[in-house]
């Protein structure tokens, strides 16, 4: 197995990535729920990504602030029959998404061409843009490194016998400036013409604002690594 680390953040040799994620952000990943998966580096990779849980068990405190989030963030786009994971399980493979580029935070809150509610997931410094979620019908048991790592070649046979599409509360295709180049978007790629008083992005009711604050902080105090 080829692991994370400080290497798993370059251009590595990837065959079956995966990315070990804290819960719940983990499941909410897999279910379609959470589009943008927050990093402090660009997303190495294209493609494929299989997501893994970490072996910490979330807080019901850390699980209501980041689905009070996401319940808020769709209401933007009139969404709110959100259906949440029962159980967000640890230190399991559960699933994958399509990782189709990665932007800067701004760049991402003041993309016009995504719905209001994207724009406001973006809360670290680059956000990988993921798409078509699948998840394990039954999640294998495993365990994690830090950065991008290579599956085991056996777990990820057996793993992608296993897949069933999801289909999140609201889908976003995430369009490319060049539709010829599958690695067009990446940091700098949408920001030209934007004007510093667009930057602030979509207008933050009352409630939203302090949904953004508490999954901030559920992160924060979940010491949540990247």
């Amino acid at each position: 197995m080829r692991r994370g680390g400080g290497g798993g953040r370059g251009s590595g040799n990837y065959t079956n990535p995966c990315l070990t994620l804290h819960q719940p952000w983990a499941s909410l990943l897999v279910y379609g729920i959470k589009r943008i998966e927050g990093r402090s580096w660009t997303a190495p990779i294209r493609g494929r990504l299989w997501i893994h849980a970490a072996s910490k068990v979330p807080e019901e405190d850390t699980i209501k602030a980041m689905e009070d989030f996401y319940r808020e963030i769709y209401a933007v786009n009139g969404i709110t029959d959100i259906k949440f994971p029962e159980h967000y399980p640890v230190s399991r493979l559960l699933g994958c998404v399509e990782v189709v580029g990665c932007v800067r935070c701004d760049e991402l809150a003041s993309w016009e061409a995504v719905p209001e509610g994207v724009r406001l997931e973006g809360q670290t410094n680059f956000c990988w843009l993921c798409e078509q979620p699948k998840k394990l019908l039954v999640p294998f048991e495993m365990r994690g490194y830090q950065g991008v790592y290579n599956l085991e070649k056996k777990i990820y046979e057996a793993a992608v016998r296993g897949l069933v599409s999801v289909e999140g509360p609201m889908p976003v295709k995430f369009p490319f400036p060049d539709p010829q180049d599958p690695f067009s978007l990446k940091p700098g790629s949408i920001s030209e013409g934007f004007s510093e008083d667009k930057a602030s992005g979509v207008e933050k009711s009352e409630s939203l604002s302090v949904a953004i604050a508490g999954a901030r902080a559920a992160a924060t105090q979940f010491n949540k690594k990247d």
